[in-house]
């Protein structure tokens, strides 16, 4: 396991900025989710690590060494790419062990990297097989195998899961997870996907626009988004964003929070059908079985809530009541920051 620092790493190529002078402590052995939408700099900040992109300026260090300027085959690092890279022509006990071959290991201790590696991710009786006869889980296996067998003191993963279907990124979840934890690694992970990261992460690093927008663990990242972007992004279904006049929800006078206080964030779950509570109508509903998620119109705004599927009603315009707790509330101000309670 290893510590990994980055140091003001920026990234720009001409006029355009991929990273403004990004910050970041990552943990001996701990999983670390890069998380955020499209474009946000997280497969480059994974790059750059890798040194498979040069950064701009700051610096990288790993477990204190500078390696800003090393060759990958010098950082000590694996990498499993999003779509395998696994070698057709190859089985799959050739393509775990391609990289020891590469590095001249001796053929008895690469055997017995390749089977340990195999045995560990299931794949003792597939050796003999070529990627094109395996699943696509199987094939992710064969990937992680490679990287596993190399030994290296970080692991690398960009979107490695993006390829499986439902059920399959479920059990693969579990599975890495519990890889990790066992060996030890030090693991940067890329996804886009807010149940990949919350599910897997000791620490979570949400990125937008080429900036670190919050860091920190899953359960403090939901329960105190530090911006309204983090608090819309991490959700299913999303943070409601109420916006306020003079500290009165937009279009009623019904009075949450202070006069300079812009947005009110409550999560769909927190908001509960209730008699006397605040006045509105049905706008529109998703039944989901169990639970059904309701858009209700209060004031010129809107609020979702997560319902039972049972308590739902069913009609869009039946007037309803909702109803929060005052420390299930969230305030933000004008430029989407989060105000103290």
């Amino acid at each position: 396991m290893s510590l990994i620092e980055i140091d003001a790493v920026g990234k720009s190529w001409g006029t355009t900025t991929a990273l403004q002078s990004m910050s970041l402590r990552i943990e001996p052995g701990s999983f670390c989710v890069l998380l955020g939408p499209s474009g946000c700099g997280k497969s480059t900040t994974l790059r750059i690590i890798a040194g498979l992109e040069s950064a701009t300026s700051g610096r990288v260090l790993i477990d204190g060494h500078d390696v800003t300027h090393r060759p990958p085959a010098q950082r000590g690092i694996a990498m499993v790419f999003q779509n395998y890279a696994l070698f057709p022509h190859l089985s799959v006990g050739q393509n775990i062990g391609f990289g020891l071959s590469v590095r001249k290991v001796p053929k008895a201790e690469a055997a017995q990297r390749v089977a340990q590696a195999a045995d560990m991710l299931g794949l003792s009786h597939l050796l003999e097989r070529r990627p094109a006869q395996l699943s696509g889980g199987q094939q992710q296996r064969v990937a992680l195998g490679r990287a596993l067998v190399a030994q290296a003191r970080v692991c690398l993963m960009d979107e490695p899961l993006s390829n499986l279907d439902a059920q399959l990124r479920q059990e693969m979840r579990t599975e890495l997870r519990e890889l990790q934890q066992r060996l030890g690694l030090t693991v940067v992970y890329v996804t886009h996907d807010q149940t990949e990261a919350m599910s897997m992460a000791d620490q979570v690093v949400l990125l937008n626009q080429g900036r670190v927008e919050q860091c920190a663990a899953p359960r403090a990242l939901y329960a105190e988004p530090a911006t309204t972007f983090a608090a819309r992004f991490i959700g299913t279904p999303p943070m409601n964003l109420v916006r306020l006049d003079q500290g009165c929800i937009a279009g009623t006078d019904l009075r949450v929070a202070a006069a300079h206080a812009h947005w009110l964030g409550l999560r769909p779950e927190a908001v509960v059908l209730a008699d006397g509570g605040v006045g509105g109508f049905v706008h529109s509903q998703e039944y989901l079985g169990a639970d059904a998620v309701l858009r209700c119109a209060v004031g010129t705004e809107f609020i979702t809530v997560r319902a039972p599927g049972h308590q739902a009603p069913s009609v869009q315009g039946t007037a309803v009541h909702l109803r929060w707790q005052a420390h299930d509330q969230h305030v933000f101000d004008a430029d989407g920051r989060r105000i103290a309670a």
